[in-house]
């Protein structure tokens, strides 16, 4: 170590620190990085007055050439070598600036550099790394080199890091368990050193992050299940050692509810959802730290949407539960089956008697108060699915609740995606409740409020720019006209003697339906109007319905002229045709609309007879 004394080392590496925490934007406008650039030029200095790193062969660590992306992988040392002596101790002092130096770079956005300090920082410790002195700093360089090559997509490289940082976090717990040295205080008297708490404190939470970058990592690689888990015990883990920020917090929460309801885990979504809005709910009630974020600064803004967004998880939750009950109890024409309801009657008792069980086994967040608080907003949502419409009306106000709020942030007028999403989710929550319920009347009003809810967003869309989003719109109204004909028919059925009002209004909604997918297929034309000769898979399916609705509606349309009506059967057999005919040019389609399919040849072959006899019947009026 060069002669220069220690206290002015010490000096100039806490002078580093203190402008390495100074917040961006407190830097002049021009000169974003200067306090980061200052910080740099201290550690070099503090760099040069340590002196090189040891030479001594036997003593200094393996600082082997060519470290590689694998080299960090190594196995780890059979036993714990502590950083005793001057060179082991110099070695370890040089390791803590190079850490530094290399966050300094990653911060200036000079990833290569950064790397080449981090890898450096390894490479001093490599022996040590297990040692209660090294073993943080060893973490954090692991982590730190995680995130960079996580940012330049190498996302197998990050994981190989971060894995290893995990290990090395295990065995040091299981071998030696006390809290060990913080990397500052390499650079600390003695009377300055942290107590064993803080130490702990720290250390903790060195891990945690190193948790959470691997549930990035794992969410990358699409290890969705592994990604969940680490999600899970990286926010355990911040309510362990109050280590978090509410806002943060919450949202991280409310996204990990989505993995769960993906899985039909509604228990577990359900318990990620109600600590979101107890954790969310404390914004503000927090102390700020040194490690608040600016973005958790500027609450106003930020709080408005995180509500918006949590809010969306929760419609997103009362929506897939009821949907999951639909496809439990609809018969093969999408319709309420009593013996399947009476079956998942059967088994409530059972799913009832398992809950205890199934809880305990369940995630579960804090403990004490915040353990009470969370299940005081739990018991107010159910986790089961909906049997009957009075159950499916509890799930449809509470997400009817969270789509107005949803749009209190996400309105028209600056989101419109997500806007659209919003009063999207709002329709099918009113048609998923439409399936609960007996009164076809009240059925027809619910589909109404669907209409009247969409149809304005197709008013106010461009369509070429918003082409995907405006051809969902008018499929959606399309099939809710569609639906309340179907239910008027089935009314008028009930009727002996429908009257003109009646018949006139199905026509009407017939008219409506025809002309939503119409415009629907007319989406689908090239620029000189043609229709394609080959339908793109992601519209296939909705471009075969279409055509089938289409054609089933025109032969649904109600008249007293027997030329119309015959004029509406030969549009209604052109469009089966169509179906029959692409399926045969294009086998591939048939598995898509096999139903559809069926029906088309059915109506293909007896169309033209039906017609044949209309013609004969005119021929003698």
């Amino acid at each position: 170590m060069a002669n220069a004394p220690w206290a002015e080392i010490c000096e100039k590496f806490q002078a580093a620190l203190a402008l390495s925490r100074v917040e961006l934007h407190k830097n002049p406008e021009k000169e974003p990085y200067k306090s980061k650039y200052g910080a740099r030029a201290l550690l070099e200095e503090v760099k040069a007055l340590l002196g090189p790193a040891p030479e001594d062969e036997d003593e200094r660590p393996q600082a082997e050439d060519g470290l590689g992306a694998g080299d960090h992988a190594l196995g780890l040392p059979a036993e714990v070598v502590e950083a005793e002596g001057p060179i082991a101790q110099g070695a370890v002092r040089l390791a803590v600036i190079e850490f530094h130096l290399g966050v300094n770079h990653i911060d200036t956005e000079e990833l290569s550099a950064g790397e080449e300090h981090l890898v450096k920082c390894l490479r001093l410790l490599r022996k040590y790394r297990l040692s209660h002195d090294c073993v943080s700093l060893y973490i954090q360089a692991q982590n730190n080199l995680g995130i960079l090559w996580s940012e330049r997509e190498e996302i197998e490289t990050a994981q190989a890091y971060l894995e290893s940082s995990e290990v090395l976090y295990n065995q040091y717990m299981k071998e030696i368990g006390s809290p060990p040295l913080d990397p500052t205080e390499h650079f600390l008297p003695e009377e300055e050193k942290l107590a064993e708490q803080e130490r702990s404190k720290r250390f903790e939470k060195v891990y945690t992050h190193n948790l959470y970058y691997l549930a990035q990592v794992y969410q990358h690689l699409e290890m969705f299940e592994k990604a969940a888990h680490y999600c899970h015990s990286t926010l355990k883990r911040q309510l362990e050692h109050n280590a978090y920020h509410p806002i943060e917090w919450a949202i991280n929460a409310a996204t990990l509810s989505q993995f769960y309801i993906n899985k039909l885990c509604f228990m577990e979504a359900r318990h990620c959802l109600s600590a979101a809005n107890v954790i969310f709910s404390q914004t503000g009630k927090m102390p700020t730290t040194e490690n608040t974020t600016e973005a958790e600064g500027d609450v106003p803004e930020l709080y408005h949407q995180r509500k918006g967004e949590i809010a969306r998880c929760w419609i997103k939750y009362c929506l897939t539960l009821m949907q999951n009950a639909q496809l439990s109890m609809q018969d093969n024409i999408g319709e309420l089956d009593l013996d399947k309801q009476n079956e998942l009657r059967a088994l409530r008792k059972k799913e009832l008697d398992e809950e205890e069980s199934v809880r305990k086994k369940a995630v579960q967040f804090g403990t004490g108060e915040l353990c009470d608080a969370i299940s005081a907003v739990e018991e107010k949502v159910t986790y089961l699915r909906p049997l009957d419409f009075e159950e499916a009306r509890e799930l449809f106000l509470l997400g009817q609740h969270y789509v107005f709020e949803a749009k209190e942030f996400f309105q028209i007028d600056g989101y419109v995606t997500d806007h659209i999403e919003v009063v999207q989710d709002h329709s099918a929550l009113f048609k998923v409740l439409a399936f609960f319920e007996t009164d076809m009347e009240r059925r027809c009003k619910m589909h109404k409020r669907r209409i009247a809810m969409l149809e304005p967003l197709i008013v106010d869309l461009n369509p070429q720019y918003y082409l995907l989003v405006n051809r969902q719109i008018q499929f959606e109204i399309a099939h809710a006209y569609y639906d309340m004909m179907d239910l008027k028919v089935a009314i008028a059925d009930k009727l002996r003697d429908p009257d003109s009002h009646i018949v006139k209004k199905i026509n009407s909604l017939n008219k409506s339906a025809l002309k939503y997918y119409q415009l629907f297929l007319d989406s689908l034309r090239d620029p000189n109007k043609v229709f394609p000769e080959h339908i793109g898979e992601d519209v296939l399916r909705p471009a075969m319905l279409a055509k089938f609705r289409v054609a089933r509606l025109y032969g649904k349309i109600i008249t007293a002229d027997p030329k119309k009506e015959l004029e509406n059967l030969a549009t209604s057999l052109e469009h089966y045709k169509f179906i029959v005919d692409y399926c045969e040019k294009h086998p591939e389609a048939a598995q898509e609309i096999e139903v559809e399919l069926e029906l088309s040849k059915e109506m293909v072959s007896l169309l033209p007879t039906k017609m044949e006899r209309f013609r004969t019947k005119m021929a003698q009026t």
